[in-house]
């Protein structure tokens, strides 16, 4: 009885859900990923950096959520309805030149954007983003290369399309963990 009811509230969340993606996708989806790069580094925060919630650094919290609500949430939208476009939406080949497009032109690009932008926004000077940059760009994109590959390989080839920055920022959830603290490790340059 009490798994019904559970059900039938996630089918229920899931409906509302389904209605406001319809009716507002960029909206709803640079909240979803806003959201979640928020919660990401929040849990980087408290589990990786051992911070207690008392010490959580909200201000940082927010500028890594902003990246995602006015940059991320939007770009990935845009960038897979442009690869339905004009790479195709569906079908094994389809599916793994999807991949291969996103793995080699928006990973490496949207990768060295958020390096950027997480430097500007904690006030660092052009010549320390250079040498953060230097320092960590190839070591995210290579772990991105252990990741995503096959996460989207799954996503192009049985996810909807308005479902596919859902499924990509479930799992970024452990992704923003990773990059919020990589961009804020102490033993970066400073």
């Amino acid at each position: 009885m009490m798994m019904n009811l559970a059900m039938k509230k996630t089918r229920g969340i899931f409906q509302i859900y389904k209605r406001l993606l319809s009716r507002r996708p960029y909206l709803v989806q640079a909240v979803q990923t806003g959201t979640l790069m928020g919660a990401g580094d929040i849990i980087s925060q408290t589990v990786i950096e051992k911070k207690s919630f008392k010490k959580i650094d909200y201000k940082r919290t927010l500028q890594f959520s902003s990246i995602g609500f006015f940059v991320g949430g939007p770009a990935l939208r845009i960038w897979y309805g442009l690869l339905n476009k004009h790479v195709g939406s569906s079908g094994k080949m389809v599916a793994l030149k999807k991949v291969f497009v996103d793995q080699f032109i928006f990973a490496p690009t949207f990768l060295l954007f958020l390096l950027i932008s997480v430097g500007t926004m904690q006030g660092k000077s052009y010549d320390i983003i250079k040498q953060d940059i230097e320092t960590n760009y190839f070591d995210v994109l290579k772990t991105n290369y252990y990741i995503w590959p096959l996460v989207q390989i799954i996503n192009f080839y049985y996810i909807p399309l308005q479902y596919q920055v859902l499924l990509v920022q479930s799992v970024a959830l452990f992704w923003n963990t990773y990059l919020s603290w990589k961009t804020n490790y102490k033993g970066l340059i400073e």
